[in-house]
């Protein structure tokens, strides 16, 4: 194992404890491999599933497998042609079994950091689906909610806007312009806690994935 392994199974299990006091299910992979295998385990046939906007679904390979499995329902709006479609997903997405996403920041307390466009994901997170599976890579992990917006409007958002061809501040500067056009920051959102008990889980991978 090395130094960064280890630095990061330790620093997991401190948030983990944070997890668990906050009624949030939390669970630790030490590769992404392992995570896709968890993840996909935790879905039972027929069930309904969706999922938020998310390069670390696509980096462990979660979201092909979703999409190749046969004896499941999947929300999924690249299947829309039409507006009118692409909404009828986005509502169909808050009424399934599991709803898969990232988190932009998670704290050391085990609290989610999380900032929006339209607000789909955030939505589902907050009320909706039954369970919500969070997988996120230990670089996104911070001292305090204020560490995870910063690290969101200056690192995740510039990034983002980037992937989503967007023409903002922060995809030309690199850095947040407090801009409120075209902006993918219109919804901040910090769970503290997980209303329902382990609906919420969150599967901590300790690799750097997404943004």
């Amino acid at each position: 194992m090395s130094i960064k392994q280890e630095y990061y199974k330790n620093l997991s299990n401190t948030v983990l404890k944070g997890f668990q006091k906050r009624f949030i299910e939390g669970y630790y992979c030490e590769t992404a491999a392992e995570a896709k295998e968890l993840a996909l385990s935790l879905v039972p046939a027929n069930s309904k599933v969706s999922f938020g906007g998310s390069v670390t679904l696509d980096e462990t390979g979660v979201l092909a497998e979703l999409r190749a499995r046969e004896d499941i329902t999947l929300y999924d709006r690249a299947t829309a042609t039409t507006p009118e479609e692409n909404k009828q997903i986005m509502h169909d997405a808050l009424s399934c079994d599991y709803y898969f996403m990232s988190s932009n920041a998670i704290t050391i307390d085990g609290e989610l950091v999380n900032i929006d466009g339209n607000g789909n994901r955030v939505a589902a997170l907050i009320y909706g689906p039954d369970n919500v599976i969070i997988l996120a890579g230990m670089n996104k992990i911070v001292k305090n909610v204020e560490e995870g917006i910063s690290r969101t409007r200056n690192v995740a958002s510039p990034q983002n806007c980037v992937r989503l061809n967007k023409n903002t501040p922060c995809a030309v500067n690199g850095v947040c312009g407090n801009c409120l056009s075209d902006t993918i920051c219109d919804q901040i959102v910090i769970t503290r806690a997980s209303r329902v008990p382990n609906r919420i889980k969150v599967i901590l991978v300790g690799e750097e994935l997404g943004f």
